[in-house]
């Protein structure tokens, strides 16, 4: 089995998803979301999540995946950039269309990335999101190809401006997989130790989504909408029920540097993270 590297360019897509708004309410209970945040929980009023859309974009990136023929034993989400246009209706059709941009080589032992750049679009007509898929694909390396360029984030030299506590139940992967990715290392304990890990782990993606729930209540309180971009590379796996902390630091007006880290080894599960969101327009009297 070897990466078919012809397929860079290949377009994928359209992939259409219907959805209601039972759909996301159920993301939002998937990436922690309870009574503290009802706006996301409860039909009256209802915003959504800004990471609501990956719930879509998974089939893209199994579609990715499988066209460029990734051993799927290996497969592990790498980064992911999401950068939005308009806000979110609350139910509609999601559609999505996108081509392979790139096929990297890490080396042998450290596997390859395959690069996948998609536009969603909704039913009424606007483009919401555009979304950069890295895969990796841990299985995949050696075949002679070049390396990713690296793209390094600063963090200031400074204790973090707000830090965010959550955990994660142990059941946690049992509901988010519900919102579409069912891929069996979260749920399936002799997948997951066939891949090397002790039980079934975390989907980046939900962790990926505590960390946006963080970012919005503390940089755009109830307001979604102002959200730009959320862009990370996940860095090391998290099991389920382990306490989680996303670290954010502002950079200057409308954007902020962030971080997930697990509380009980240290390690940072989620890194390079940039956040960017419309500043608050405040009207004067005059």
């Amino acid at each position: 089995m070897a990466l078919n590297l012809d397929t860079q360019g290949q377009k994928i897509g359209p992939i259409i998803r219907e959805y209601t708004w039972r759909d996301p309410i159920l993301y939002a209970l998937g990436v922690g979301a309870g009574f503290s945040e009802l706006q996301y929980c409860y039909e009256k009023n209802l915003k959504v999540i800004p990471s609501f859309p990956m719930a879509a974009i998974m089939d893209f990136f199994w579609q990715v995946g499988t066209t460029a023929n990734v051993n799927p034993a290996g497969v592990l989400h790498g980064e992911q950039d999401l950068v939005f246009h308009n806000p979110i209706p609350i139910q509609g059709t999601l559609i999505t269309e996108g081509h392979i941009t790139n096929i990297y080589d890490k080396g042998k032992d450290k596997g390859a990335l395959v690069v996948a750049e998609s536009d969603t679009s909704h039913s009424n007509g606007d483009l919401l999101v555009t979304s950069i898929i890295t895969i990796f694909a841990r299985l995949d390396g050696g075949f002679g190809g070049e390396n990713i360029p690296p793209k390094k984030i600063i963090f200031p030299d400074l204790p973090p401006d707000m830090v965010v506590k959550d955990t994660p139940s142990e059941n946690q992967p049992l509901l988010y997989r519900l919102t579409g990715d069912l891929f069996p290392l979260h749920v399936d304990p002799e997948f997951a130790k066939l891949a090397g890990f002790a039980e079934p782990i975390m989907h980046g993606l939900c962790t990926y989504g505590f960390a946006c729930r963080a970012l919005v209540q503390n940089l755009v309180p109830a307001e979604p909408e102002r959200v730009r971009r959320i862009d990370c590379r996940f860095s090391k796996p998290l099991y389920p029920g382990v306490s989680i902390e996303t670290l954010i630091w502002k950079t200057s007006p409308g954007k902020a540097v962030w971080k997930t880290v697990n509380t009980e080894t240290g390690e940072v599960v989620i890194t390079n993270g940039v956040f960017k969101y419309e500043e608050k327009k405040y009207s004067h009297l005059t």
